[in-house]
């Protein structure tokens, strides 16, 4: 009999791998607070001590739950017997985890549904954990591709949806932006491309700032698009010392063929003061001031939100000798006299549809009215960078958007009201470039570049150089 004077032992703790416990309280802080993945991800990973595989391993799981969402939420949505809302948060984040494993990861179905209990049980008790282990049970009975086809709209959008994880509403956008006009009809084959490269894992690019650092000191491989680029295989981009030192960055190639189409556009006459207009985080203003003290030429950053101007200084730093300075300034309202620039770089504020393979978490917070309420402001932006830039010196108009609302349609509203200005042939431009390789750029509109992650293997950049007449 047992003796009652005696203490009840309490519960052995249940003991978390440590990776997906890391996974987990990422999604959590990507959820409650509206955190990007890319920033807050190599924080955890540094305060926890996993590198290697174990960093690589967390890296997927994160950005692949993240990626897809949407379709695990419908699956899981199958397979419980209450409303997704009426679901714990902290219960759909291990869901989630639980299903990227079983459905797109080779994790064996055991540890997949055995780990994740776990973390539940030790998050949220017995209760939670017996819920979890019954629907990854279930999610289990069926692989990826039999749930979309169980679960998928018949319609085409509707069915790319859940089969690529995106909103609906984005993938009408990219079919739109993809076929080029409202009234074409987009190729299946390619929209499945396009959809398909925003789910997957984009290298780390690294770019050698001209007179600062070279390619071949970074590392990598590389690419045979930026003559300036690299790609990182594996490790630490800030272990590079030349990335350490701000020699280099990490940066798409896709930004940096911007940056360097707008260098290399012909202009008449002086070329000595440049301007990035909208300067923020600094990676582009970075490159950019390189470029120009090659020429001799000094680089302006202005950015609106002082918190950015101060990433555009720390970006910048070690490119002095082309710099002017870093200035918090409103793009629609020129802080400096009509005709002052040669060169203007307006990478507007955008929806970022063309970069959801590095930001997962952006297609889900993203609505159609952001689009709508963006495009006054593009608009703005480029008219007052045509108003800063003198006769004779070009504007480069850039978005990480394909979205034609966001590209065409802003340049030929602006370029409809007035008549001293006109489209370069942007795409010559780019492709004329010594060093820059590349096929298929041309964009919605005549004259302009529109890169795509399936075609190019950089995000979806859009560029249109236009000249002050």
């Amino acid at each position: 009999m047992a003796d009652p004077r005696r203490k009840s032992r309490p519960p052995a703790r249940t003991k978390i791998d440590p990776s997906r416990g890391a996974a987990y309280d990422v999604l959590k802080q990507v959820r409650v607070e509206d955190a990007y993945t890319n920033l807050i991800l190599p924080h955890v990973l540094r305060d926890r001590g996993l590198t290697g595989r174990d960093a690589a391993f967390v890296t997927e799981l994160v950005s692949g739950t993240i990626r897809r969402q949407g379709t695990y939420d419908s699956i899981i949505s199958a397979c419980v017997d209450r409303p997704l809302a009426k679901v714990e948060a902290k219960v759909l984040d291990a869901l989630r985890l639980g299903a990227h494993q079983l459905l797109s990861m080779r994790v064996p179905t055991h540890a997949a549904i055995s780990t994740t209990v776990d973390l539940i049980r030790a998050r949220g008790g017995q209760g939670p954990a017996g819920f979890t282990n019954a629907v990854l049970r279930r999610v289990a009975e069926h692989d990826f591709d039999q749930w979309v086809r169980r679960i998928a709209p018949h319609d085409p959008v509707g069915f790319a949806s859940v089969a690529h994880a995106h909103p609906a509403w984005v993938v009408a956008e990219l079919s739109t932006a993809l076929a080029g006009s409202p009234e074409a009809q987009v190729d299946p084959v390619e929209l499945d491309a396009l959809l398909g490269a925003d789910n997957a894992s984009p290298q780390v690019t690294l770019v050698a700032r001209p007179g600062l650092s070279t390619p071949a000191e970074l590392g990598g491989t590389p690419t045979g698009r930026s003559p300036w680029a690299v790609a990182l295989e594996a490790g630490d981009p800030g272990a590079v010392p030349a990335v350490a030192e701000g020699r280099a960055g990490v940066q798409d190639e896709g930004s940096q063929l911007v940056a360097l189409a707008l260098a290399a556009a012909p202009v008449d006459g002086r070329d000595e003061r440049w301007l990035d207009l909208c300067s923020g985080p600094g990676g582009k203003s970075a490159l950019l001031s390189a470029l120009a003290a090659g020429v001799g030429a000094r680089l302006l950053a202005s950015e609106l939100q002082p918190h950015r101007a101060r990433l555009v200084q720390r970006a910048t730093a070690a490119a002095t000798d082309g710099l002017a300075g870093v200035i918090v300034a409103d793009g629609t309202r020129p802080a400096w006299l009509p005709g002052t620039f040669d060169r203007i770089l307006v990478d507007a504020p955008c929806s970022g549809l063309g970069a959801l393979r590095r930001r997962p978490e952006a297609r889900w917070r993203r609505r159609p009215k952001d689009i709508t309420d963006l495009v006054p402001l593009q608009e703005r932006l480029l008219a007052g960078a045509l108003d800063s830039v003198r006769p004779g010196g070009v504007v480069a108009y850039a978005t990480c958007s394909p979205v034609l609302e966001e590209t065409r349609g802003v340049v030929e509203a602006v370029l409809a009201a007035r008549d001293d200005v006109h489209i370069e042939d942007s795409a010559a431009i780019m492709t004329g470039i010594d060093g820059v390789e590349l096929d298929d750029v041309d964009g919605p509109l005549a004259g302009t570049v529109q890169l795509w992650p399936h075609r190019h293997h950089t995000d979806a950049m859009f560029l249109a150089i236009l000249r002050r007449d």
